[in-house]
């Protein structure tokens, strides 16, 4: 075991640096929607599926993913991979179609699909596990600074560089994040061989969705999640233009609350679940009440219930709870199995992340408004239907805690 200040730096900090990346692409086009729609007309259902794309080869890679994290390693595993995210972050700098455009992010989203996964299998391998829930939510604060830098700095930005160029300095970025993890990050000594059959990693797989734990936690995460991503990647930056009738510094400067109870969130969720589990709170108990509070926070939004800013910062702070699942699984199967777990369930959050989102600007699209915006109606209507999901899986986890 490496100590405490090799953790943080091989092993911890190039970590968290591309999962930085991974959410600062995830949630960027919220505030270049504007200039994205401006400079290639696009109306809200293209605008939603340009942005999706990155969900849904995000999650089209999860399950290879999973075999190669336990075959070879969260090092060379990510770092090959942000080499594809560099790639399609320079093809979207480059591209003047919504074709090019939507390739590009489809090559990032498969650039950035190992950053979290890849994070949680090398701290399974070098963190004692009743740590896991706190230092998950070390990196997901890490992924909720890249959100916070998402918003008002980008915005920022903006006003003495084009839009292009934010994506050429994503380009750097990611070769050099991918130069130090190869460098950085030690290797574990692995018991596989590297000639061992290859069909069992692929019989794990099939163990962990023929699962009955796995299938009563899975639903509620996955639909909390992917509302959260939905809108926090996309429509919120459209809703405060056209329902809260913000501007764009605005809106921008809300977006940055929202990451902040982002982070504020995965700090506070996994520190929260790790204190009550010595007191007999299971996280899983955790994960279900932070679920049900986020919840009613869109529901107050839905019906235009207090202050935008309170209620924007804690959609922010209680969309991270069903993250917490990902340790909660992680500890029902082998520890050799966590690449595989963990990537089973991310691709059921992002397949929906991608439905939820293109299929909410469709929704949108319905209620034209003034201004080349959109009625509110769309909006209630996209939102609503979000919401009578998750409250639906919330149930079935529900029923599932309430059993021995």
């Amino acid at each position: 075991m490496l100590p405490a200040s090799q953790l943080v730096l091989r092993i911890f900090l190039p970590f968290a640096a591309g999962y930085f990346l991974s959410y600062l692409y995830r949630t960027i086009n919220a505030v270049l929607a504007p200039h994205l729609v401006a400079d290639l007309g696009l109306d809200a259902s293209a605008l939603g599926l340009l942005t999706s794309v990155y969900f849904l080869t995000f999650a089209a890679f999860q399950l290879p993913l999973g075999v190669l994290l336990d075959r070879f390693g969260p090092r060379r595993v990510e770092a090959v991979l942000l080499l594809f995210a560099a790639a399609g972050a320079g093809l979207f700098a480059a591209g003047h179609s919504a074709t090019t455009l939507v390739v590009g992010r489809a090559l990032i989203g498969l650039g950035v699909s190992a950053c979290l996964m890849a994070s949680f299998k090398a701290f399974v391998l070098w963190i004692p596990a009743a740590r896991l829930p706190v230092v998950n939510g070390w990196i997901l604060a890490a992924g909720g600074l890249g959100a916070l830098v998402a918003t008002a700095p980008v915005e920022a930005a903006l006003h003495w560089m084009h839009w292009r160029g934010v994506f050429v300095a994503l380009m750097t970025l990611s070769l050099i994040v991918a130069a130090a993890l190869w460098l950085a990050v030690p290797e574990p000594r692995r018991d596989d061989s590297p000639n061992s059959d290859w069909r069992e990693p692929w019989r794990g797989v099939a163990m962990i969705f023929r699962s009955a734990i796995f299938w009563r936690i899975a639903p509620g995460s996955v639909i909390s999640q992917a509302t959260f991503l939905a809108i926090q990647g996309l429509w919120a930056g459209p809703w405060l233009r056209d329902v809260a009738r913000l501007d764009r510094p605005a809106a921008a400067q809300l977006l940055l609350w929202v990451a902040a109870g982002m982070v504020a969130g995965f700090l506070g969720m996994g520190q929260l679940a790790y204190t009550l589990s010595r007191r007999g709170i299971p996280p899983l108990a955790v994960a279900a009440g932070g679920m049900v509070l986020f919840m009613l926070i869109q529901l107050a939004l839905l019906s235009g219930l207090g202050p935008l800013l309170p209620l924007w910062f804690l959609f922010g702070l209680f969309g991270t709870a069903g993250t917490l699942t990902y340790a909660v699984l992680t500890q029902q199967f082998p520890a050799a199995w966590a690449g595989r777990v963990n990537t089973a369930l991310n691709l059921l959050v992002f397949v929906v992340a991608f439905a939820t989102q293109w299929g909410m600007g469709a929704i949108i699209n319905a209620w034209p408004g003034a201004a080349g915006g959109y009625a509110e109606a769309g909006y209630q209507w996209a939102f609503g239907l979000a919401l009578v999901g998750q409250a639906l899986t919330w149930v079935w986890l529900l029923t599932g805690l309430r059993r021995p």
